[in-house]
């Protein structure tokens, strides 16, 4: 007797049985598909063969690679195929729906690419950033590249075509898929899991179940990796975060099988400290580590860092160094929009220069006279924030007037801001001195309730994040980070 098994192209076969576990406890890597046999599914009853029909696995067996999703919490197949009992075999045909995950590096053989999951050591080592250079530099190499944050928290609004209505996705899924046009997939599979407020209390309270959660994740990738040629994949934070939710980064990039990519600051003991408690959970959850890449190195330390983490890794890790990015501070700089955001509030006047960067270094409190003030902004680096106190109307229409008379006179581009401080309730602005910033339009003001000591202090520990609106800083950002990815190393160990 024979039986076959139809194509995945209408239904997932999940399959288990004890010969076949058996068989995997004997096979190369034996600890790691151990580690699986528990997760297997059973066969479903109605392919099984009759009883007393006597089959060998090992045929099969052989084509797994080929065949089987390998590190999936469930296997699922990839093409279609036929088996027979007697004699067992294996026939791959391609599925219609499915690409062939080549990479332009590899020429001798087919090789598929495992997914490949950016996570970080802690906030702001610039994972998104990196997560841009990545993608850009993928781009160059396969025609399909997909995107998908599975477990976010910043969200916005945004049209997904296939289900024709608005939907929450979190905010680094618009850059990505707006900055790249990824047309090929849609909003609805980029960000299956949202973790708004209250969303840790509902699941602790039994109102939210890990099984849904996974279902979102696992259905969502499923559309994504059919739709592309290699998917990247960027974590939330370090590789523990989502853990209260028993979705943590390292978690789920083993139900993906996909290989992780870590992230972290520059420097040397606690740049691997860091590392290392990250290690740790992935190789917990079984998860192989393609590489690091390490940001925001000090230029006159560049070369120190790069050559002793790369050594350390090596030696300690058997894992490369796969990057090693300087830090250009004008990725750092806070745009006026950045500002805006920070301080709940407008510019007054200005709008056009919404995304013009000030260096936090060039930011200048006002607490001299008017001639010493006007004297400052004629000299100083033009593109300067001033800070000043609401009841200082001298220096606002000194501002304004500075303004008018370098237009007029056209000495050189006017690139100074007004940050106008009081707090709230206490000071407020005069009615007349409202009324005459209309017309200012290459003047920014903006007005905060705050006082001018908390408004510096927010401003000095604020970390911008790139968006789609701020074209120049994210261009700027790609051009910068992606030459010092070694992509063709990091595609070879993500390859199969």
């Amino acid at each position: 007797p024979s039986f076959s098994i139809p194509a995945p192209a209408t239904q997932k076969r999940l399959f288990k049985t004890s010969a076949l576990n058996e068989t995997f406890a004997q096979r190369p890597n034996e600890k790691r598909l151990k580690n699986h046999r528990k997760r297997l599914p059973k066969i479903p009853k109605e392919y099984l063969p009759e009883a007393g029909t006597m089959m060998s696995f090992a045929p099969f067996l052989n084509n797994i690679p080929a065949t089987l999703r390998m590190g999936r919490s469930l296997f699922r197949l990839r093409p279609s195929f036929s088996i027979s009992a007697t004699p067992l075999t294996v026939v791959s045909v391609p599925h219609p729906d499915s690409h062939q995950r080549t990479s332009s590096f590899s020429t001798s053989k087919t090789k598929r690419q495992r997914p490949i999951f950016v996570a970080a050591t802690k906030q702001h080592v610039g994972k998104t950033t990196t997560s841009l250079a990545l993608m850009s530099g993928l781009q160059k190499r396969f025609p399909k590249v997909g995107f998908i944050k599975p477990v976010g928290q910043q969200h916005v609004d945004v049209f997904s075509k296939t289900l024709g209505t608005y939907i929450q996705v979190d905010k680094d899924i618009c850059l990505l898929k707006e900055q790249f046009h990824l047309d090929h997939i849609d909003y609805r599979h980029m960000s299956p899991v949202i973790i708004p407020r209250g969303y840790t209390k509902k699941y602790i309270d039994g109102k939210i179940s890990f099984d849904d959660q996974v279902k979102e994740i696992d259905s969502a990738f499923s559309e994504v990796d059919k739709a592309s040629d290699v998917v990247l994949i960027e974590g939330t934070g370090h590789c523990a975060v989502g853990s209260i939710v028993n979705v943590n980064n390292a978690k789920v990039a083993n139900l993906l099988g996909a290989s992780m990519l870590l992230i972290a600051n520059g420097g040397l003991g606690s740049a691997f400290d860091e590392l290392e408690l990250n290690r740790v959970l992935c190789q917990h959850y079984d998860v192989p580590i393609a590489g690091v890449v390490i940001n925001k190195v000090l230029p006159d330390k560049y070369e120190q860092t790069k050559h002793y983490m790369a050594k350390a890794l090596s030696d300690q890790w058997g894992v490369p160094l796969l990057g090693c990015v300087p830090d250009r501070p004008f990725l750092g700089c806070p745009a006026l929009a950045d500002l805006e955001r920070l301080f709940k509030s407008e510019l007054v006047c200005g709008f056009d220069h919404r995304y013009r960067h000030y260096n936090v270094k060039d930011m200048n409190l006002i607490t001299t006279s008017l001639t010493r003030f006007l004297e400052n902004i004629r000299t100083k680096h033009p593109r300067t924030l001033y800070i000043c106190h609401v009841t200082r109307d001298d220096i606002i229409l000194g501002f304004m007037a500075e303004y008018q008379r370098n237009r007029r006179e056209e000495e050189r581009p006017f690139e100074a801001a007004l940050l106008v401080c009081g707090r709230k309730g206490k000071y407020q602005m005069a009615e007349e001195v409202k009324d005459m910033f209309e017309g200012l339009d290459g003047a920014p003001v903006l007005v905060v309730e705050y006082s001018t000591h908390e408004a510096m202090k927010l401003i000095h520990d604020y970390t911008p994040k790139l968006n789609i609106d701020d074209k120049n800083r994210v261009r700027k950002a790609v051009e910068h980070y992606e030459p010092y990815i070694d992509f063709e190393e990091l595609l070879r160990r993500t390859s199969e």
